[in-house]
């Protein structure tokens, strides 16, 4: 139980850290928003703090209950939101991570470019995809709302896969199986959209780097402007999204195919999954200028 509590506290600590600082962006990031000047970015930016807010209490709620031994406090619909927004959330902060990333393309892209004519008309315009997000993963998680129990309202004799004080009942195998194709085909989709947006951000850099070359006076050279900032920032972050989501892949991999179930795996598993939603906010502070002034 001590060993429990004092797991359950570390990972409160890190998650209220996230809690903060997405926060901190949501709010920071809706302040500016307000002003004259709306950018679509703003708006993506302000659902992906959202979005990671959800996730760390969707995490952080069960894990209090669990380190307390307050198996009964939530019962079975607790278990059940606390699982589905988990897994709804995490499939947003895919979908809008790769948004942020083409959206940030369309933004540097020439006025010449194919790129430049999927701008949209309005910063307003950029919800559209956002609603659609939320339907597509409200749709592929849907499952969960029915496999998921409390451990107080389970039999011992039935199967069932333990989590923290929630248990998931394993449903039909051709039912599991669609929701998993789906689920690999919307990760792959939207993954395909990032590399593409983020390697074309990155031949657009190197373009504009080759073009500040030829420039004879030194003292621009080595200033950097504020699209090429963001630019560098939204890179960055993409980077730390793959890290840890393909590491996390190959936890759970290993995990599955050993026959007894490793704690101390499973525990950093379970931190790769929240690892990029807690450094998220704090990548965009370090380097947005205003956001580190504020």
């Amino acid at each position: 139980m001590s060993l429990s509590f004092f797991k359950a506290t570390i990972f409160l600590s890190i998650s209220g850290l996230g809690i903060v600082g997405n926060t901190f962006i949501l709010l920071n990031y809706m302040h500016m928003f307000k002003g004259s000047k709306k950018k679509s970015v703003h708006i993506v930016l302000i659902h992906l703090a959202f979005t990671n807010i959800i996730m760390l209490l969707s995490k952080v709620i069960p894990t209090t209950v669990a380190a307390f031994g307050m198996e009964n406090f939530l019962e079975d619909i607790g278990c059940v939101m606390s699982a589905y927004l988990e897994r709804v959330t995490r499939g947003l902060s895919i979908c809008t991570s790769s948004l942020l990333t083409l959206v940030q393309a369309i933004t540097i892209s020439p006025r010449e470019s194919f790129w430049r004519k999927l701008k949209l008309q309005s910063s307003w315009h950029i919800l559209l995809p956002l609603l659609f997000f939320w339907i597509l993963n409200s749709l592929i998680s849907m499952n969960l709302l029915f496999h998921i129990k409390n451990i107080s309202s389970m039999n011992i004799s039935q199967p069932s896969v333990s989590d923290t004080y929630c248990y998931f009942v394993p449903d039909n195998l051709i039912i599991r199986w669609i929701f998993l194709i789906l689920m690999v085909l919307r990760d792959a989709v939207f993954q395909g959209i990032l590399g593409v947006a983020s390697g074309y951000m990155v031949f657009l850099l190197h373009k504009h780097h080759q073009r500040v070359l030829y420039l004879q006076n030194s003292n621009f050279l080595y200033k950097t402007s504020p699209e090429v900032k963001a630019v560098y920032s939204v890179l960055f972050l993409m980077l730390c999204f793959l890290f840890f989501y393909w590491t996390e892949c190959a936890f759970s991999l290993l995990l599955n195919s050993l026959i007894e179930n490793n704690s101390m795996m499973k525990n950093i598993q379970e931190f790769l999954k929240v690892g990029y939603v807690i450094l998220c906010p704090f990548i965009l502070i370090s380097r947005d200028g205003n956001l580190a002034q504020c």
